[in-house]
């Protein structure tokens, strides 16, 4: 008995040993998976069958940045209201918001009892006008001559310059609601008159549907000049110094955060608002048909220059809200193979210029100038190393 009382403690120190022990592997391999997780090999074959090129970092000179935010706008007087004089029924309109219109283009068809009212005055004055100046001019030989009264002189002479006038006023009538004073003349009497761009822009707004009367102060749609289009952002009170004329803008809109478009400082606000910010006027560099007054827009302005050590976009990859290059690893020899390793390595990102992109390594034990890097196609390696099953060996 006292035997197997030693035995047991022996039993259950060697059991307390054997646990530890296959605790400690088992620690080990997950530490060993955690730190080859972000790596990846490849064969030479497989290399050979992306676009996948190797480079360093390189110094350049690159813009810096200040990031805004904004919208795109147009000034004041490329904002048009379309009316019409005296208003009327809506006849015909197909215009819709965001329809692109060129200048003289039919916007609209409008029907007024009061157009034809216009066009039955003006023929009756021209039909007057002749009498009228006939019997002015009958009258003026006849007080020459002291034959007639120069009281009936002035009559004569009265009526015949008011019903000129009348014939002027309405010509400019006609010509307000797009009526032809000349096809009038012709015979030709208009209860429709054609509603037309005066420019060339988009349509912001229609107001009034078809078989619905409007009045002379009602607004059938609005209209924007496309040319006009601008980007205003909004710069807060500390930044307001780097702010300079004919700077370079980059802005994207928030639907196409991949797509960059340019602008340039054109002009600055000199009005501090209450939320101690100002707003800076932008021109575009080219004309963009998709962008439409109010759309937002991120956007970075160019304020200075700065070395920075750089790399193509194409060498950065972005993963769980994260930036990462690729590090080119060892070469090895695997049969007839010839492996090559990479490892994802975090990076903080800076500004970008022209394609390229400036970095620092968060890990300040390496030497940025001595590592090589996936310069293209990185993205290829990130969907192999994050898609692989295999422990980060796709070989």
């Amino acid at each position: 008995m006292k035997t197997n009382l030693y035995i047991i403690p022996v039993l259950l120190a060697l059991l307390f040993a054997s646990g530890c022990n296959n605790t400690a592997t088992v620690s080990s391999e997950e530490k060993h998976e955690d730190t080859h997780e972000d790596r990846i090999e490849l064969t030479d074959k497989q290399i050979k069958q992306t676009q996948i090129k190797v480079g360093v970092v390189k110094k350049r000179n690159i813009g810096k940045e200040l990031s805004v935010n904004g919208m795109i706008d147009v000034p004041p007087q490329s904002n048009l209201s379309i009316t019409v004089p005296y208003g009327g029924f809506l006849k015909f309109t197909d215009m819709l918001p965001g329809t692109r219109l060129k200048k003289g283009q039919l916007v609209a068809r409008v029907e007024n009892p009061q157009f034809i009212e216009f066009q039955q005055n003006y023929l009756e004055a021209i039909a007057k006008n002749e009498y009228l100046k006939a019997d002015y001019e009958r009258q003026k030989t006849l007080n020459q001559e002291e034959v007639s009264s120069t009281k009936i002189f002035q009559k004569a002479k009265s009526d015949y310059l008011i019903n000129k006038a009348s014939i002027q006023a309405l010509e400019s009538k006609l010509k307000m609601v797009g009526v032809s004073s000349l096809s009038v003349r012709k015979g030709k009497i208009f209860s429709v008159v054609n509603v037309y761009s005066p420019i060339n822009g988009v349509v912001r707004e229609v107001y009034v549907n078809t078989g619905k009367y409007f009045g002379a102060q009602d607004v059938l749609m609005d209209i924007t000049n496309a040319d006009d289009l601008h980007v205003e952002l909004k710069v807060y009170e500390d930044d307001i110094p780097l702010i300079k004329n004919e700077q370079r803008i980059r802005f994207r809109l928030a639907n196409q955060p991949d797509t960059w478009m340019e602008a340039e400082v054109f002009l600055i606000g000199n009005n501090v608002r209450e939320d101690r910010s100002i707003t800076i006027h932008g021109h575009l560099k080219e004309e963009n048909h998709e962008l439409l007054p109010g759309m937002f827009v991120n956007a970075r302005i160019e304020v200075g220059t700065q070395e920075a050590y750089t790399v193509p976009e194409a060498a950065i990859v972005r993963f769980e809200e994260k930036y990462y290059v690729f590090e080119i690893g060892e070469k090895r020899k695997e049969g007839e193979k010839m492996i090559t390793g990479f490892e994802m390595i975090p990076i903080v990102k800076g500004p970008e210029e022209d394609g390229f992109v400036a970095i620092t390594l968060e890990d300040k034990t390496k030497d940025i100038n001595t590592i090589q890097l996936v310069i293209n196609d990185a993205f290829t390696l990130l969907a192999t190393a994050k898609n692989s099953g295999e422990g980060g060996h796709a070989h």
